[in-house]
């Protein structure tokens, strides 16, 4: 029993720091919001049912994971968030790998699967009306 409640309140810290990150990266342009507002979505849902609920119900959550959640998709104004945000920080790690071209090409790979899966793997929906 004592295994379950230290698990849990693992995963309650581990998702508050991500949304703290995520809350963050809403703001910071270098900082990405949705991976770590997924992972606290992951992280609540495990640790608390009460958490999960907060979490769900914030305007944080809804304006960029709720219609993506959903499998609906993305409005563009997020997946170009996202693709910039993402594209400038691998832009400073390929540029910090000089030195290290299998690092340069390995960045480079991997930006352009992001890409791909950002412009084509993701539906692009229309900006729901407030």
């Amino acid at each position: 029993m004592e295994k379950k409640r230290w698990k849990k309140m693992l995963y309650i810290l581990l998702g508050s720091i991500s949304l703290g990150v995520g809350a963050l990266g809403a703001v910071l342009p270098v900082l990405p919001t949705v991976p770590f507002l997924l992972v606290s979505a992951c992280c609540f849902g495990k640790g608390s049912e009460h958490l999960q609920r907060w979490f769900l119900g914030t305007k944080l959550y809804q304006k960029n994971l709720e219609s993506y959640s959903r499998g609906e998709g993305m409005i563009w104004k997020v997946k170009i968030r996202i693709i910039i945000i993402v594209t400038l920080t691998m832009g400073i790690g390929f540029l910090m790998m000089g030195r290290v071209p299998v690092g340069r090409w390995i960045l480079g790979i991997i930006w352009l699967g992001h890409l791909i899966y950002f412009l084509f793997g993701v539906k692009t929906i229309s900006e729901p009306r407030e």
